[in-house]
């Protein structure tokens, strides 16, 4: 598919290939940058005891941004051979060749180092655990042609900024970040799982590899351990933290949510378990209101 398909009578050329950027970002789609954030303030607001210093904020949020876009570009640029060949990624700049392989290395790059540069402002700790965020965030799209479980993968890297922002905020990972670290992966291998179970025929027809094939059958069986797994995880962050009523009413919620998407999704159809994935934005934002409000209103 050609460049031009791309553009509309009397764009010019540079505004056509930032919209193809942007599309390459998934600026459009701000859903996995919401899936990432919410972690990333669950771990600040814990650390913090509350709103964190407001830099501190802004380097994160602003991170969280940068590394997803960059996160989207580095999986596109590993899936080219596999995109072309998926009903809902054949549409992809990389993937129609609209952008080429060397463009997005570049775009890649640039978004890294602007992440790094704010995190430069972060103590020496901090830093330092940029570069693990580094690797998890490169190395992460690889995986599915190697291993069933990329999703846990993804969990790991989507959840790195909860260890950071303690970090950043204390100067110390304590134990409770890693703890919400484990919950963080736990949920996201279960959300993610509903995402692989949209690709699934996709997949083997290809011989890329996810969760949703390792579970097979029992696809939902394993979706409700996963998650009765992160809510056992976050209701030990809730103990352990001493956090009263506020939040144990935003886990009750994010679990009710949790418990429609398994309904929406049971018959394992793929419009359902794509608006199941959508939904976990509400589950995340749920915790983070619990954890908030307690903070602010004990």
């Amino acid at each position: 598919m050609s460049y031009e398909r791309f553009e509309s009578p009397g764009t010019p050329a540079w505004k056509a290939r930032l919209a193809l950027y942007w599309q390459l970002v998934r600026g459009d789609r701000p859903i996995g940058w919401l899936l990432l954030l919410w972690p990333t303030w669950w771990g600040l607001w814990l650390a913090a005891e509350g709103v964190p210093p407001l830099w501190t904020l802004f380097v994160f949020s602003a991170g969280v941004w940068l590394t997803r876009s960059a996160g989207c570009v580095i999986n596109d640029y590993a899936d080219r051979w596999l995109d072309p060949h998926v009903e809902r990624t054949k549409g992809r700049p990389l993937a129609t060749g609209a952008v080429r392989g060397r463009e997005a290395l570049a775009v890649f790059a640039v978004l890294m180092l602007a992440a790094f540069a704010l995190v430069l402002t972060m103590n020496r700790l901090t830093v330092w655990m940029s570069f693990i965020g580094v690797l998890l965030a490169a190395s992460y799209p690889y995986l599915k042609r190697y291993t069933y479980l990329p999703q846990v993968y993804l969990g790991m890297a989507f959840g790195w900024g909860i260890p950071m922002g303690f970090a950043a905020v204390t100067g110390e990972v304590p134990a409770l970040a890693w703890l919400l670290y484990i919950a963080n992966i736990l949920w996201a291998t279960a959300y993610d799982t509903w995402y692989a179970m949209v690709d699934r025929e996709d997949d083997l027809k290809v011989g890329a590899r996810s969760t949703a094939i390792l579970f097979g059958e029992m696809d939902l069986v394993a979706q409700g351990l996963l998650y009765a797994l992160a809510f056992t995880a976050l209701a030990l962050v809730g103990q352990r933290a001493g956090l009263g009523g506020y939040y144990w009413a935003g886990w009750g919620v994010a679990l009710a949510l949790v418990g429609w998407e398994f309904w929406i999704a049971r018959k394992r159809e793929r419009g359902p378990c794509f608006r199941a994935f959508l939904h976990n934005h509400w589950v995340g934002l749920a915790v983070f209101a619990g954890i908030a409000a307690d903070s602010a209103l004990r």
